[in-house]
C-alpha cells in the first residue's frame, strides 16, 4: 500500500495543503473536497485508489491546513479558489487528469475545465452539481441572500455553519452506525478559527455564480464530451438525485450510480465509490490514453 504523503506548495499567497498517494509516474486523479471539509474527507478514499494511481487533494483556500491571506488581503470568491487550485496544478506540473468533484469541489473542478478541457481525462462527481435540478428546498435562505445581499440575509445564513448544521450534513440520510463523528468535529473546529465564519458567507453569497455558471458547464459536456461518472449519495438532502440523472441530458453516455448515502457519500460507502471509480476508468480511461494530452 502506498503511503499518503502531506506536502504544501506555494501559489503566489498562499501555501496549499495537500495529501499524495501512489506512484509518480501513475495516471493522476485530483480530488476537490467541498463545504465545510478539507482533503481530510478523502481520507478513506486515497489509500483505495493509489496502488495505480497517483491521487492528490488539496485544501482550498479558507478551508482545512492551506495558508491563505485574511479577507481584507485575498477575494474569497469561487474564481479566486479555482485560480489558485489552477496554479497548484500548474506548480506540480499536472498535465492530464482524472477529476473528482465534490460538492464546492464541483464548481471549482469546472472552471479548470473549461480553462484547459485537454486536461480534463475524465470527470467524477460526487454530490457534485451541475443543474438546477440538483436543489433541494434547503437552498431557501441562501437564494434569498443572492436575490437581496442584505445584512440581515446574510445572517440568515449563518445557521448553515453551527455545530449542529455540520454534524446534519453529514449524519442525514447516512446510515448512523457507520458515521465517524471524527469528519464532522473536525469541520466545526475549522469553523471556529478566526474570520472562517466570514469567509464562508463570502463564499455563500459568491455561489450565485456558480449557477450563472451552470449552461457554461454544461456546453461543456455536450461539446467535449468528457468520460463522467456520478456517484450520489441519494438520501442528500441539498443536492437530489435529480442533480445526478440530469448528467445524462448533455453528455448520454455518463454513467449514474445512486448509493444508500447522504451528503459526504464518502463517510460511509468510500469502498463502494472505490470500486465504481475503479471500474469506470480501467474501462473508459485505457492507461496509454490517459497520461498525455491529446493533441
Amino acid at each position: 500500500m502506498s503511503a499518503v504523503q502531506y506536502r504544501t506548495r506555494s501559489v503566489g499567497d498562499v501555501e496549499v495543503f495537500y495529501r499524495e498517494a501512489g506512484a509518480s509516474d501513475a495516471s493522476v486523479v485530483l480530488l476537490l473536497h467541498g463545504f465545510p471539509s478539507s482533503s481530510h474527507m478523502f481520507r478513506d478514499l486515497i489509500p483505495a485508489l493509489a496502488d495505480r494511481y497517483r491521487v492528490i487533494a488539496p485544501d482550498l483556500p479558507g478551508f482545512g491546513q492551506t495558508k491563505a491571506p485574511p479577507r481584507g488581503k485575498f477575494k474569497y470568491t469561487f474564481d479566486s479558489l479555482a485560480e489558485v487550485v489552477g496554479g497548484f496544478v500548474d506548480a506540480i506540473g499536472l498535465v492530464r487528469y482524472a477529476l473528482y468533484i465534490f460538492d464546492y469541489g464541483a464548481p471549482i473542478g469546472l472552471r479548470l475545465a473549461l480553462k484547459h478541457p485537454e486536461r480534463v481525462a475524465a470527470i467524477i462527481t460526487q454530490n457534485g452539481n451541475a443543474y438546477v435540478e440538483g436543489f433541494s428546498k434547503e437552498w431557501a435562505a441562501w437564494e434569498t441572500y443572492w436575490r437581496k445581499p442584505t445584512p440581515a440575509h446574510r445572517d440568515a445564513t449563518r445557521a448553515s455553519l453551527t455545530d449542529e448544521a455540520i454534524r446534519f450534513q453529514h449524519e442525514h440520510g447516512a446510515p448512523s452506525e457507520l458515521i465517524s463523528p471524527d469528519g464532522y468535529v473536525l469541520d466545526t473546529f475549522y469553523m471556529h478559527r478566526p474570520e472562517a465564519e466570514e469567509i464562508q458567507l463570502d463564499l455563500i453569497l459568491n455561489y450565485a455564480t456558480n449557477v450563472a455558471l451552470y449552461p457554461i458547464y454544461q456546453a461543456y459536456f455536450r461539446r467535449h464530451r468528457p468520460p463522467v461518472l456520478a456517484v450520489w449519495g441519494k438520501n442528500d438532502a441539498f443536492f437530489l438525485p435529480s442533480g445526478a440523472e440530469a448528467y445524462r441530458r448533455d453528455n448520454p453516455d455518463a454513467e449514474i450510480h445512486l448509493l444508500d448515502a447522504g451528503h459526504f457519500a464518502l463517510e460511509t460507502h468510500h469502498r463502494e465509490i472505490a470500486t465504481l471509480m475503479r471500474d469506470f476508468l480501467g474501462r473508459r480511461m485505457p492507461e496509454g490514453q490517459w497520461k498525455a494530452a491529446p493533441s
